[in-house]
């Protein structure tokens, strides 16, 4: 390259404004100049072409190319040497480029190659969202938006850091500099501005990138267990009879109230059949025998697979595809024949059941036809969450997969409808990229694909937090994808009933409270009252000199105890499976609370904190029913009530090596941990998940 166009090394971090002529470059380069105290770089052509208008009435031609760009060259080399930390550039030699290659359609190969070897932190390409304002130097006011492409492709092709700049002036001084002090702070990090480009393209602010370091390099608080909550401690146990009444009173203050089913549903059944995968990858039919196999790795779960297989809902259909497939099917030996059936279960050409989300499998044989967990919930949602004739279901998906659950709800819904006398209204939302946390491995340091880009992974089921929060209902139901039942749908919703029976008693108490507060019809005796009522039915007891506080401070202390969301828990006597519990906890300000905790969040080297989960008595099945609204039916910001300190750090297998990646503080853990909690025991009839595929065997999921 021409010595006249190469540019001076140098730390200074280097911003170049990019775009079509009239768009606001040289505007936000003074601006950010003078921002940051620094120098900023002005556009050589525009004085250059004034001075030969103005001597002979010349316009620009393709000889002028080069001049201009010696030009600029040397006037940013000159500010560079004065710049202070960051150098904002009006123009460079690539906008110098495409002009070329607009307007004559050639560019001159010294110019090319010195344009794409010119090094920018990051460019800004600025947009066509702002007044055209004439000149004697532009001339393309109807040609902006091809013009802005051009621009656009041009950093794609060459492959340059950029991020688009719109609004006015004041908005996009205001995102410049977020983003150039967020950019700073990336290099010193070690990030590339490529990097820093990704990060910000996928939504995530680079302080959440910051703090998901720090928790990989010094890991997460574990909780401190005081003792689990049990039925004499934490657990409200209710007679049947207790459970009919609370049902009841559900029952008639229903019609008031809007009620939503809330479903997680996101992402793949690949852990359903992950032992199934493990057994394909390992297995080699012509070297031993599917029961070698089964006795060498000690595979129960194959075992039981392989003797229930007839029982599986997909089983005729799958089978009948085989011997449409392999014509003498019934001939070959039982090796063969299970060997092929598992490879057609999982093929992708094929049946493809751990690649598909859990709520479109089959999971449950009738007499008629068979059920998929979609149709399951249609079913409970007219059961229990429909007032006034109409359900409302929202289940979080994966993009990706929204087509096949709406499929799946046409097929159904109408019959449903039909069969309820109830209108069923389906809404669906995403989980938030910008929720997603950064993958690193054992040494904490940022994994890449194959293409050198970071690697991103969903922040876990606390993400949907967002989605919760953006639901408009009085009564929210919660509930798995995977936690249905093919009978006794009946008893299901008398406990889900009941559970928002007692959600809306506590409401009419806490709103009345709140309530008295607001109108200064609170008295002595009632804040009395209510604290009663936060220990005997919230399990809260304040702090030991609240009696000593003044009346104002004491109302102000109920208010902000009672003004949050409540959740009212189903839990079930732990009978091996595994998750989360309910326990006694104290955070980091010595409060007391109940919780969901995961085993995950337990440091089980502690062997007082290891005994104390040992001893647990019941189990959380996801079985929660909540009230987001306030006493003014406002709704509450669902973010003010998440302990942000109870995420997990996982870690998962990959082809290569084992990554780290941090999951957000669970939906019905960390993320609610600052709710109004109340846990109820129900039976465990209630409970029936299919963590994998062989669940679909248990007596919850077969014909009756």
């Amino acid at each position: 390259m021409e010595e006249n166009l190469k540019q001076q090394d140098t730390r200074i971090l280097k911003f170049a404004l990019f775009g079509p002529e009239s768009t606001g470059k040289t505007t936000l380069a003074k601006q950010l100049a003078s921002y940051y105290e620094t120098e900023w770089v002005p556009e050589f052509a525009r004085d250059y072409l004034q001075e030969r208008w103005e001597e002979n009435q010349h316009i620009c031609v393709e000889e002028d190319m080069m001049p201009i760009a010696y030009g600029q060259t040397k006037l940013e080399n000159e500010k560079l040497a004065l710049a202070n930390k960051y150098l904002f550039c009006d123009t460079n030699l690539m906008v110098t480029k495409v002009f070329s290659e607009m307007y004559y359609g050639f560019c001159n190969p010294l110019l090319n190659e010195a344009a794409q070897e010119h090094e920018y932190d990051l460019f800004f390409l600025t947009d066509i969202d702002v007044p055209w304002e004439k000149d004697d130097i532009r001339d393309t006011p109807n040609e902006r938006e091809s013009v802005f492409s051009i621009f656009k492709e041009t950093l794609i092709n060459t492959n340059k850091p950029f991020i688009t700049l719109s609004g006015n002036k004041e908005l996009r001084l205001a995102n410049a500099v977020e983003i150039i002090n967020n950019l700073a702070l990336a290099k010193e990090l070690g990030f590339t501005s490529a990097d820093f480009v990704q990060i910000y393209e996928h939504g995530i602010s680079f302080e959440k990138i910051k703090k998901q370091l720090s928790i990989f390099k010094n890991g997460i608080n574990k909780s401190n267990l005081i003792s689990p909550a049990t039925v004499l401690s934490g657990i409200l146990d209710l007679s049947e009879t207790d459970f009919e009444v609370k049902a009841a009173f559900f029952d008639a203050n229903k019609s008031n109230l809007k009620l939503k089913k809330f479903v997680p549903a996101s992402g793949a059944a690949s852990r359903m059949f992950k032992f199934l995968n493990t057994f394909l990858n390992d297995f080699d039919i012509e070297k031993e025998s599917i029961n070698a196999y089964i006795n060498r790795k000690k595979e129960s779960q194959l075992s039981l697979f392989i003797v229930g297989m007839d029982k599986f809902p997909f089983f005729e259909v799958l089978h009948n595809k085989l011997k449409e497939i392999y014509p003498d099917f019934d001939s070959l030996n039982r090796d063969y024949k299970n060997y092929y059936f598992i490879k057609m279960l999982l093929a992708s050409d094929y049946f493809d059941f751990a690649n598909k989300p859990k709520a479109v499998l089959p999971f449950h044989q009738y007499e008629a036809h068979i059920a998929n967990p979609i149709e399951e919930h249609l079913h409970e949602c007219a059961y229990y969450a429909t007032s006034n004739s109409v359900s409302n279901l929202h289940f979080t998906v994966s993009e990706i997969h929204q087509r096949q659950f709406e499929s799946c709800v046409a097929a159904v819904k109408t019959k449903i409808e039909e069969e309820s006398g109830t209108k069923v209204e389906i809404s669906y939302s995403y989980q938030n990229k910008s929720t997603d946390s950064i993958t690193v491995d054992l040494d904490n340091k940022p994994v890449r694909s194959n293409d050198g880009k970071l690697v991103f992974r969903p922040g876990g089921h606390g993400a949907l937090i967002e989605n919760l929060n953006n639901l408009d209902a009085d009564v929210i139901f919660i509930k798995n994808i995977d936690n249905v039942i093919q009978n006794h749908i009946e008893k299901i919703a008398l406990y889900k009933k009941a559970l928002a029976g007692i959600l809306i008693e506590l409401q009419h108490k806490v709103f009345g409270y709140l309530k008295d507060i607001e109108s200064h019809k609170i008295t002595e005796e009632k804040i009395a009252e209510a604290a009663f009522f936060l220990k005997q039915n919230l399990n809260i007891e304040l702090e030991n000199d609240f009696e000593k506080l003044t009346f104002e401070n004491k109302k102000s202390r109920i208010k902000e105890v009672l003004n949050r969301p409540i959740r009212v828990c189903g839990m079930v006597k732990n009978e091996g499976e595994p998750g989360g519990g309910p326990f006694w906890i104290k955070d980091e300000n010595g409060a007391i609370s109940l919780q969901i905790v995961e085993t995950s969040q337990v440091d089980l080297t502690d062997k007082g904190q290891a005994a104390i989960l040992a001893n647990a008595t019941h189990f959380n099945p996801v079985d929660l029913v909540c009230g987001i609204k306030n006493y003014r039916n406002e709704n509450f910001d669902l973010q003010q009530f998440v302990n942000h300190n109870s995420g997990f750090i996982v870690e998962k297998s990959t082809d290569k090596n084992i990554v780290k990646g941090y999951e957000l503080p669970g939906l019905w853990n960390g993320a609610m941990a600052n709710w109004l909690t109340v846990f109820v025991a129900v039976p465990i009839i209630t409970f029936n998940p299919v963590k994998t595929v062989n669940d679909l065997l248990k007596p919850a999921h077969q014909p009756q």
